[in-house]
């Protein structure tokens, strides 16, 4: 597959911004009142956290493969 560097230079700002986002959401899911029962962690914030796992994953995995791709597809001279 080819993929052109415009392409690769989005896969590496979908990366980027997946731990721009993400990291925010998790303290915000962290501090809400839902999140622990009387210092158990509840439902809702185990949920969020492995939503949280998953794209941060996914988003890193985005973000290399873009980079990888940058570096395969020659410049033009």
């Amino acid at each position: 597959m080819v993929i052109t560097r415009r392409w690769a230079a989005f896969l590496m700002a979908v990366g980027v911004w997946t731990w721009v986002i993400w990291p925010r959401f998790a303290v915000a899911i962290y501090k809400d009142d839902r999140s622990f029962d009387g210092g158990t962690p509840t439902a809702f914030l185990v949920v969020h956290a492995l939503l949280i796992g998953a794209s941060l994953i996914i988003g890193t995995t985005v973000g290399v493969l873009g980079v990888r791709a940058w570096k395969a597809v020659p410049k033009k001279p």
